[in-house]
This record gives structure tokens, C-alpha cells and sequence, in this order.
């Protein structure tokens, strides 16, 4: 059984936490997010390029996520009639 973790938006592009599965990979998306702030804030200026591309790598794995255990994703524009 094949379970939808995420459903797709009404209005627009992207999805929402549909599931206890999905809200248990947003927050781990924002613990882990929460402790490269952490990590990278005490020197900033040294590991930015590093910082920046792991933000970028932990983004693209919950859309990688949500992609694989979503809705199909589109434009949507309310219900239709």
C-alpha cells in the first residue's frame, strides 16, 4: 500500500503534512535546519559556502520526499466546478 504522506495544496504549487509520517520529516527537515544554524552561526564567515550548500542539499531532499510520498504535483486552482 502505496500511503500519501503529503497532499498537494489547494491554491498553487507544493504540498502540506497530510499524514504523522509527513509532520515526523518536517521536523526533522527543522531540527536539522535549526542545528546548522546553530553550528554555522558561531563562525559564519569562515563556512558559509559550506552552510549554504547543506541548506540547499537538506531542501532538496524534503522535496525529493515530498515528491516520492506526495500527491502529483501542479498547479492548482481551488476546487473544480
Amino acid at each position: 500500500m502505496n500511503k500519501i504522506w503529503f497532499k498537494a495544496k489547494k491554491y498553487g504549487w507544493g504540498w502540506y503534512p497530510a499524514t504523522w509520517e509527513g509532520w515526523v520529516v518536517i521536523l526533522i527537515y527543522l531540527l536539522i535546519f535549526s542545528v546548522l544554524i546553530y553550528i554555522f552561526n558561531l563562525n559564519i564567515e569562515k563556512f558559509s559556502d559550506i552552510y549554504f550548500i547543506s541548506v540547499f542539499l537538506l531542501t532538496v531532499l524534503l522535496i525529493y520526499i515530498s515528491y516520492k510520498k506526495g500527491e502529483k504535483p501542479g498547479w492548482h486552482w481551488g476546487d473544480k466546478k
